[in-house]
């Protein structure tokens, strides 16, 4: 079947699991081996197909794995390709072709991908508010569902802080079933980090990070993230292109999307409590970040407040005064202007009439405005970047499966070499655009012109 004719292929909609053909191989490397598929989110520019899509192991290959995990491996020091080996859902063609070449190596690869359609046509452009869960509940064995069921009661990474053992006598909601991280060693759904793998804080009220809280309709999603992972994975806040987020939080594991106007209201009643402007600012700065860019009015007023309660505590306002307020809801610094005024009386030639935390609130607003389109350009910059040092590493790391499935050949072990030299330099590329991150008043001109293409009056 060849792969890039989508005329005559039926299209689907997002999210949608199938089997076999058109979209999965059939009776391949066995009779009665039908593999799986599933559509993302995601759709190409134009429309016409999904840039995310899934294969999945057949149920024998599978069970295999299965046996495969079980079975105690040497140290080897090599956890990484260990966990590339025994992967059974595969998001690109590379990994795909990894896997077919590791444990078939005989096969012809163009014949393999000619035998299915690649691509799956999009039905209509999508944003379905219920997504639905990101495995095939068929692979899943009831023993294994209900493992995850008493998520409430053990920590898989052994933490005592864990939210699932410090509540455990409180009444838990039901967890969908999940055999992709939740069968990593030392990995808790309920306290690693989805992105970073670390353990989340629970200090403050756990508002450093956000909980998964949609429903598959098999049960909560109940993975958590950093907040800061969420946002520098471009998962979470204001994100524009294919993902289309509005401070909002998407979860990887489900595809599921969170509301964060509310996570940072409570952020703001948390910051109250607290001694510290160093803790309230870190606080108060994941918040501004998940919020800034939104077109939510509920999301720009409540921007606004946090702002300016950050602009009072870097001022050194005194942490009483910088939640206080009037018996009319006036913020204490009019109130102080005021009295300013007041006892200013006679003296004053013409009326004082500037309060100036209005006008150093509206100065600020300004200021952030005149430094989103520099915002936006450093964004897409370094979104670019970033993908396109993953695709390198994915290129790489497909041509060394080549080189260690196959007899060396000196072709191979220089293509190995050649792009390891292209990663290293696209990678101190990087690392030089990263120093944007100080702003344009503190990043060399050379560097500004060169990588983002920005000429600074």
């Amino acid at each position: 079947m060849a792969s890039d004719s989508l005329v005559y292929l039926p299209p689907m909609a997002a999210e949608v699991y199938g089997e076999g053909l058109p979209y999965a191989p059939e009776n391949w490397p066995e009779e009665g081996d039908v593999w799986g598929w599933r559509t993302g989110r995601r759709v190409v520019p134009n429309g016409t197909h999904f840039q995310d899509r899934y294969l999945y192991l057949p149920k024998r290959l599978y069970q295999l794995l299965k046996e495969e995990k079980e079975t105690p491996e040497p140290a080897s020091g090599s956890g990484s390709s260990s966990r590339a080996r025994k992967q059974h859902i595969f998001a690109s063609k590379l990994g795909v072709k990894g896997y077919v070449i590791r444990h078939y190596p005989d096969t012809d690869l163009k014949v393999f991908f000619d035998s299915f359609s690649w691509k799956i046509p999009a039905l209509t452009t999508f944003g379905s508010p219920v997504p639905i869960a990101a495995l095939p509940i068929r692979q899943i064995s009831e023993e294994a569902r209900q493992a995850n069921c008493l998520l409430v009661f053990k920590c898989n990474a052994n933490n005592e802080g864990c939210p699932s053992v410090v509540l455990e006598k409180i009444e838990c909601l039901h967890a969908m079933p999940c055999d992709i991280c939740c069968t990593e060693p030392n990995f808790c759904r309920a306290c690693s980090c989805m992105l970073c793998g670390k353990t989340v804080s629970t200090e403050y009220g756990s508002y450093s990070y956000v909980k998964c809280q949609v429903n598959s309709g098999t049960g909560i999603c109940g993975h958590v993230s950093h907040v800061e992972c969420a946002l520098q994975c471009f998962m979470a806040g204001k994100v524009e292109g294919a993902m289309m987020l509005d401070a909002e939080y998407h979860c990887r594991r489900c595809d599921g999307r969170t509301d964060m106007i509310p996570h940072v209201s409570k952020i703001m009643q948390t910051c109250k409590t607290m001694d510290s402007h160093d803790e309230i600012l870190k606080l108060l700065n994941l918040g501004s970040a998940l919020l800034r860019g939104s077109e939510k009015p509920a999301a720009k007023d409540l921007l606004d407040r946090v702002e300016l309660t950050i602009s009072k505590a870097k001022s050194g306002t005194n942490l009483e005064d910088i939640w206080k307020e009037d018996d009319n809801g006036n913020d204490v610094m009019d109130v102080t202007v005021n009295e300013v005024k007041k006892e200013w009386g006679p003296y004053m030639s013409i009326p004082f009439t500037v309060n100036l935390d209005d006008d150093s609130y509206e100065i600020m607003k300004t200021f952030r405005k005149s430094q989103e389109l520099e915002y936006k350009m450093v964004e897409e910059t370094l979104f670019s970047q970033k993908n396109y040092l993953n695709n390198l590493n994915e290129q790489l790391q497909y041509e060394i499966s080549i080189l260690n499935g196959r007899k060396s050949s000196s072709s191979s072990k220089l293509s190995v070499k050649e792009r390891k030299k292209q990663m290293k330099r696209e990678m101190d590329k990087y690392e030089t655009m990263r120093k944007v991150a100080f702003g344009f008043i503190r990043t060399p001109y050379s560097i500004i012109k060169k990588h983002f293409g920005f000429k600074p009056n």
